[in-house]
């Protein structure tokens, strides 16, 4: 059965910051890594309503922050403008997105859970292409047992991440970081409660 996903053009048309406006808890722990980036360039990919590319502008980096929501792209901005970030905002789908090759020194990708197999394939090879070498790529969502919890993402099991999979789709790159666990989050009514998480940090050769 192929998976259904919400229309984020209605989702997002509320007030309320479906994910809040905090950024992920993954990306504040890889602050480090961003802040030591300082100026050099940034893609998130589906970022939503912007918390994330909000905060990788205020740690320091360069920021193009691309969804294929005009409603979540709105409150991004409106984020950006409250919070003074500098964000190239692009509406745009990852189906026909650019991965341009080697243009980015880091690239994030939170929560992006919404591809089957076959299309996840073709984001984790664009991820790849399009991410500099010794750029790095950052990656974060849940793994399947998130489907007990409920506490965010589609119940679909077949789009969430395990470590075998990711570390057979990132083998050829340097692996910094691999590990699932699970942890009480607290990211705006989209994402609450116990979590099944996991987290990549990968660097490209070179």
């Amino acid at each position: 059965m192929k998976p259904k996903f919400p229309n984020w053009d209605a989702r997002f048309d509320t007030d309320t910051y479906i994910f809040g406006t905090a950024p992920a808890d993954f990306l504040v722990a890889q602050q480090d890594r961003l802040k030591a980036a300082a100026g050099q360039n940034a893609l998130a990919i589906a970022d939503g309503e912007g918390r994330n590319s909000v905060f990788m502008a205020e740690c320091g980096l360069n920021v193009t922050a691309m969804d294929s929501s005009e409603k979540g792209l709105e409150k991004a901005r409106r984020l950006a403008s409250d919070r003074k970030a500098d964000i190239d905002f692009q509406l745009a789908d990852l189906k026909t997105w650019d991965w341009a090759e080697n243009q980015w020194d880091i690239v994030v990708a939170i929560f992006i859970q919404f591809a089957d197999p076959q299309f996840r394939s073709e984001i984790f090879s664009g991820l790849k292409r399009t991410v500099k070498p010794g750029g790095l790529i950052l990656l974060h969502g849940y793994t399947p047992k998130q489907v007990e919890y409920g506490t965010g993402g589609p119940p679909t099991p077949e789009v969430m991440y395990t470590e075998d999979l990711l570390r057979d789709a990132f083998g050829d790159m340097q692996i910094e970081t691999l590990k699932a666990y699970e942890k009480v989050i607290d990211e705006g009514p989209g994402h609450s409660g116990l979590s099944a998480l996991i987290d990549l940090v990968a660097r490209k050769p070179g």
